[in-house]
């Protein structure tokens, strides 16, 4: 009489897996831990690290978000992700909610996201990949994404204070492998319109000199080109999706300007004539050769 059944082998040991690092994070981690312990020496770190959050300006946010989302079923791409950026006084935030606004009554899907634009930069960038996933995801529900500040101002804010170890190339690198944006409109802003404006001054970084750093990063960007340590590097995406509107008119003029620019790029994404129709590209790395720290080609000609 044979005795019970051997016990059943032991189940194999999980495979080894070989994480390939392309989100940045134990740069992000390491770097943003130098900085965490810079900051706290010099008593600057906040208490507690403001997170990106999706806004909702009303009701008409959420009306639109199903009538978008019914209209993508009927056969549409994926969502625009489209970015604000702009001086201190340019009247952004504003804007960003006319934007919305307009979307939402053309029965688009609609959600805000808003990053800070302070100055401790790999901690907003660790926020920045905390957040990755939700962009992605909501754009290929066929949501458009309006962006209140996205990695631009992270750089160009840490640029702007002027410490030689703080370049842009430096501040752009743990970006790299974000979702790219289908476009960033950069509101332009005069310094003598924004010292005009009421409450000029008040805000941490509202200096007339920190400003005109900051605008000319900006320009420089527009540019395709940025001057970094006597050497000119070429910015050739931020080049591309770049686009400067004048914020000095009024605010509706501002408004016009802006979906003029705004309202036919989210209709070719989302016929899918630009781009990916399911996913938004991703920031390239910067600089990888030697010859990605020359100017763009476009650019010759200025020569």
């Amino acid at each position: 009489m044979s005795g019970p059944p051997p016990p059943p082998p032991p189940p194999p040991p999980p495979p080894t897996t070989t994480t390939t690092n392309n989100d940045n994070s134990d740069l992000v981690a390491a770097v943003a831990e130098v900085n965490r312990a810079a900051a706290d020496a010099a008593g600057s770190l906040p208490s507690s690290l403001p997170t990106p959050v999706l806004v909702t300006y009303g009701d008409a946010t959420a009306t639109a978000t199903t009538t978008g989302t019914e209209a993508q079923g009927a056969g549409r791409g994926r969502g625009a992700f489209i970015v604000l950026e702009g001086l201190d006084r340019s009247g952004k935030t504003t804007q960003v909610r006319r934007l919305q606004s307009r979307l939402a009554e053309r029965g688009k899907g609609v959600e805000l996201l808003r990053f800070p634009d302070q100055s401790i930069h790999l901690l907003f960038t660790a926020n920045r990949w905390e957040s990755a996933p939700t962009i992605t995801s909501l754009l290929a529900q066929g949501k458009t994404i309006i962006c209140d500040r996205y990695y631009y101002s992270g750089m160009v804010y840490s640029a702007a204070k002027d410490n030689p170890s703080l370049t842009l190339p430096w501040a752009r690198a743990p970006e790299v492998g974000l979702p790219r944006p289908d476009l960033v409109v950069f509101l332009d802003l005069s310094e003598e319109a924004a010292a005009a404006r009421g409450g000029f001054g008040e805000e941490r970084y509202e200096t007339s000199e920190m400003q005109r750093r900051v605008r000319a990063l900006f320009w420089g960007l527009k540019e395709g080109r940025v001057d970094v340590g006597g050497a000119e590097v070429g910015f050739v995406e931020e080049g591309e999706d770049l686009v400067v509107v004048d914020a000095g008119g009024s605010v509706d003029e501002v408004s016009e300007k802006i979906w003029s620019i705004v309202g036919p790029r989210v209709e070719e994404v989302e016929g899918g004539s630009l781009g990916s129709e399911t996913a938004p590209g991703q920031i390239c790395p910067f600089p990888r050769t030697p010859n990605d720290m020359q100017k763009p080609e476009l650019l010759d000609d200025e020569e």
